[in-house]
Parts: structure tokens; C-alpha cells; sequence
């Protein structure tokens, strides 16, 4: 089987992800769940081989982690991770982007997620586990702007993962490794670049954060990730990070520059062929939540999300009571994603 087919099968049977790993079954994971498939060794390797140029052979052969995209003979695009397990075989994770970037509505994200994308400067932060489809989401509001505002954005992605087709935007995307260092190098030379907006496409360290805060504070819109669950762990997260001498500036400086958070989670649904729904958690920073950012209260963000349905955001427990009002999940797979189970049962 060539790589070309592998990946055609897997979209075929609507895939995320394929696993592939040197004397163990190749794996496929298909609406959440892993399902194997025997593959021969020699197979695998050659398979994993393929997607390598010279030079990522090479570092892989020096015992290096890699990672990078590749487009198929089909024109389906994929992000990769190759590694070494188990003695020093080689495995891969492959994750299969969609080819083109979806809408709000084919992602069912929320209207409060639209209003984001009007902003003109300060930080959007899209958050959640990892596989739970941060990228997509960033993907489909940078699209968005791409679609009504003549501006200049800038992508920062380590690798790039959705190829945006400019129309009223400029967009230029550079690939950590490949167009530059690292994110601080590719931040810090972007507030030079004349950018617009920036998608940062992982807040990771330190630094990377430093910078997307002075961005956002200096004119530009920011849109990035972090792996936090939920709004209040987001923001505590963010500050968490900086010296205990520094929080009370940054503390003021989000409350200032934050203007959205959106959490989110996969689930999946009751009609298997629909595949997984994502449940979204909405905080648009008003007043009272910036209150709370800068006065040390950010327990009390949940009940700002709570009180201010009418404003368009959300809690993630009510998003996932309205799924599965609406028989999209079942209740049992609503309860197992709930934040606070006691609240959840409480609802519904």
C-alpha cells in the first residue's frame, strides 16, 4: 500500500488521525476511537521514509523528533509528527486536515465567535485539549477576516497546517524550522512586518506569550492557542506563567488586551455518520470579567459567562445541555465532558 492510499482510506472512512508504528499494527482513529490494521514492518518503514526530504531522513536518523505538513498526490493536506519508541523504531502521527477551510456554520461555532473576528486589535485565545479542533476554529476566523477586511495577516505555525487563498487580505504563513527559528524569532521580527492581524499558532512558552501580549497591546489582533480547559484556567494559565513580580502588570494588561476566549471539546454524536460536534465555552472579556482579571477574581469568571447569555457567551455545561437537548449527544457523553458534573445534573 502506498502512502497515497493509506491516506485515502483513512479519509474515506472520515479519519482524524493515522498511526504509524514499526512492529506494532497501524492504526487508525475514526470518530474518536482507534481501530488497528495489520501492516507489514518493512511497509511501515518504507511508508514513514516516504514522507522525509533529504535533510528530515537525516535528522530523524540522528535520533530527532521532526515535524512538518505534506500534501498528498490528491491534494489532501496532513500534519506529522515522526519519533522514535520502543529501541529506536520509527513512528509517525499523522493528522488529516481538512482540504479546504470550513465555514462557522459547517463548524456549528457560535455567532459571539463572528463578533470576535470585527475586532481590531487585542488577544482572541482559542483553547481546549489537544485534538479537539483549536486549529480548525483558528482557521475558520482567520478565513473569516480574510473574507471582509483588507488587512495583512500574518501566520506563525509550527508546521502550517490550512493553505489560506488570499482575497481581501494579504496573508503570508511561515512554518517554524522551515521560514524561521522559532515563534519569538518569528514574533518578534513580525511586529516589524507590518501585520494586521497574527495567528500565533501555539502559545507555549514564556516569551512567546510576552510577545503576543505586547502585540495586542500595540495595535494588532492576535488570535493564538493554549491547552487549557475552560476560560478562568486559561487566564490563570497566562499569568501563572510570568514572574510572581510580574502578574500584577500582566494581570492589568489582559484585562485590558484580552478580548475573547473560546474553549472547546469534541464529542461524539449519536448519529455516527455526522462523526464528532465540537461544544464550545465563550467568554467575551466585558467589563465585569475584566474586573475580575484585575482584581484576583478570576473564580468568578464562570458566573460572568452564566449571567451574560444574552451577550453571546456561554458556559461550557450549557453548551453541552443544549447538544444534547437537541439529540446531537447523548446525555451520558454530555455528563462525561461536563466541567462540573453536580452543576450539569443541576441543568437538565
Amino acid at each position: 500500500m502506498t502512502l497515497d492510499q493509506l491516506i485515502n482510506f483513512a479519509r474515506s472512512k472520515n479519519a482524524s488521525d493515522v498511526h504509524l508504528t514499526v512492529g506494532a499494527p497501524t492504526s487508525i482513529r475514526i470518530n474518536g476511537d482507534l481501530k488497528k490494521f495489520d501492516m507489514k514492518d518493512d511497509d511501515t518503514n518504507k511508508l514513514i521514509l516516504s514522507m522525509l526530504s533529504a535533510d528530515q531522513e537525516r535528522r530523524v536518523g540522528e535520533g530527532r523528533d521532526i515535524d512538518f505538513s505534506f500534501t498528498c498526490s490528491t491534494g489532501g493536506r496532513q500534519r506529522v509528527n515522526v519519533y522514535h519508541q520502543n529501541g529506536g523504531k520509527l513512528a509517525a502521527a499523522i493528522r488529516l486536515l481538512n482540504e479546504h477551510v470550513p465555514s462557522f456554520k459547517d463548524i456549528m461555532l457560535p455567532n459571539a465567535a463572528i463578533e470576535l473576528t470585527k475586532e481590531m486589535k487585542g488577544l482572541i485565545l482559542v483553547t481546549g485539549p489537544t485534538g479537539s479542533g483549536k486549529s480548525t476554529t483558528l482557521a475558520t476566523m482567520v478565513d473569516q477576516i480574510n473574507n471582509v477586511r483588507p488587512c495583512h495577516i500574518l501566520t506563525i505555525e509550527d508546521p502550517v497546517e490550512y493553505i489560506y487563498e488570499p482575497k481581501l487580505a494579504t496573508i503570508h504563513q511561515r512554518e517554524i524550522g522551515t521560514d524561521v527559528s522559532d515563534f519569538n524569532t518569528a514574533l518578534r521580527s513580525g511586529l516589524r512586518e507590518n501585520p494586521d492581524v497574527i495567528l500565533v499558532g501555539e502559545m507555549r512558552e514564556f516569551e512567546t506569550i510576552r510577545f503576543a501580549i505586547t502585540a495586542a497591546e500595540t495595535g494588532h489582533l492576535v488570535l493564538g492557542t493554549l491547552h487549557t480547559t475552560g476560560a478562568a484556567q486559561t487566564v490563570n494559565r497566562i499569568i501563572d506563567v510570568f514572574p510572581s513580580e510580574e502578574q500584577n502588570q500582566i494581570r492589568m494588561q489582559l484585562s485590558q488586551n484580552l478580548r475573547g476566549v473560546i474553549s472547546q471539546a469534541l464529542l461524539p454524536c449519536i448519529n455516527t455518520d455526522r462523526g464528532r460536534v465540537a461544544a464550545f465555552e465563550i467568554l467575551i472579556n466585558n467589563d465585569a470579567c475584566a474586573n475580575d482579571i484585575r482584581t484576583e477574581k478570576t473564580h468568578l469568571i464562570e458566573q460572568v459567562m452564566a449571567s451574560n447569555v444574552s451577550a453571546g457567551m456561554r458556559t461550557m455545561n450549557e453548551s453541552l445541555k443544549r447538544l444534547a437537548r437537541d439529540g446531537v449527544i447523548t446525555r451520558e457523553v454530555a455528563m462525561m465532558y461536563s466541567p462540573d458534573k453536580e452543576e450539569f445534573r443541576k441543568m437538565v
